[in-house]
Order: C-alpha cells, then structure tokens, then sequence
C-alpha cells in the first residue's frame, strides 16, 4: 500500500471514530482520568496515546506487514499532534 493511500486511510478511520466516540482530545482525556485512577498516577492524553502507539509497534515487531497495525499507527501518531495542539 502506498503512503499516501495509508494516510488517507489513516484519516478516514480517525473521522468514522470521531463520529462513534468524539473528539479525540475529549476521548484521550477521559481514557487518561480512568488509567490515572486505575494506576494511581496522572495520565496524560498523549501519555494515552504514547502507549497505544506502544501496543502498535510491538505488534508491527511481531508481524511487519499488517496493515492494520501500520494504518492505526498513522491515525494514533495524528491524534497525539491534535492532542498535543490544543
């Protein structure tokens, strides 16, 4: 798959999740106050992100050509820029 194809793919899986669960700032911030009181230290949202990213990776390590794993990575590394932007 080309890059731009997996970014454009990328794109429209962030908008349908958007559309299914808001915001990701608001998403990721709400992830981070559940795993601040699951781990009883502060998350932050891109601390979320950081460690899906982490999940993506090792299962990139695991099997380098799914294609799965490569596009969330996309989506995951765009939602941390929009996090972190705001």
């Amino acid at each position: 798959m080309k890059a731009t194809r997996v970014l454009h793919r990328a794109a429209e899986i962030v908008d349908s999740r958007r559309q299914s669960y808001g915001e990701p700032a608001a998403f990721f911030e709400a992830v981070a106050k559940r795993w601040s009181l699951t781990l009883g230290l502060p998350i932050t949202p891109a601390q979320v992100i950081l460690c899906q990213l982490d999940i993506k990776h090792e299962r990139l390590c695991r099997n380098p050509e799914h294609p799965d794993s490569i596009i969330d990575t996309a989506g995951y590394a765009a939602c941390l820029e929009e996090v972190r932007s705001q």
